[in-house]
């Protein structure tokens, strides 16, 4: 068992004056000659396996070796063609919003913040498709205290708390008494809070 408290999408910051908007609505603008050095790649092997099976139709959940083959194949090209400027994480929000590269790809809660410092900056979850990842609190088995760590979760999960989590990393909560005090600007933000239809 585990508890939600926070969640989100990957997707595609980008640079409204360095990439046409028309690209980013592809994962293939990871590839694209046009912005070569320019990409920030995640450093993350489920993100970027997840993003090269989506760019060739297959499901970010395969297990068939000839897709994963692939979907490897196709990152080891990206790198050696010289596409990807830097591979990293938690930075690239601030390199996008210093102006270090076209695009980048990035939690959902990152490109909000990044957002709200450069408004040059924009964010895309490709058409193929991509993850909403959950961030969950579990307690182990083998835990020896059981009784502080639900408190702890207890808490994580009350409004105050979630309310603050939200707004200091800017990812979007599964607890409905927090959605209802963000507010309808915030709930009804498509990178926040996307229509999962």
């Amino acid at each position: 068992h585990s508890v939600p408290y926070q969640w989100g999408t990957l997707g595609i910051l980008y640079n409204t004056e360095m990439v046409d908007a028309e690209d980013v609505k592809t994962w293939n603008v990871l590839w694209n000659e046009k912005y070569k050095g320019q990409v920030l790649m995640m450093n993350s092997i489920r993100d970027a396996m997840g993003i090269a099976l989506k760019m060739q139709g297959y499901s970010m959940n395969s297990a068939d070796y000839t897709q994963l083959r692939a979907a490897a194949d196709l990152l080891i090209q990206q790198k050696q063609s010289g596409m990807v400027k830097a591979y990293g994480l938690d930075e690239f929000k601030d390199k996008m919003v210093a102006g270090e590269a076209a695009l980048a790809v990035v939690y959902s809660g990152d490109a909000e913040y990044a957002i709200e410092l450069n408004d040059k900056l924009a964010y895309s979850v490709p058409d193929e498709g991509s993850n909403v990842w959950v961030d969950c609190a579990v307690i182990p088995a083998a835990a020896k205290n059981k009784e502080n760590a639900e408190k702890f979760i207890n808490f994580m999960c009350s409004t105050a708390a979630g309310l603050k989590n939200c707004e200091e990393t800017w990812y979007s909560t599964p607890l409905l008494s927090v959605r209802e005090e963000l507010g309808a600007e915030v709930v009804e933000d498509s990178f926040a809070y996307p229509d999962m239809a």
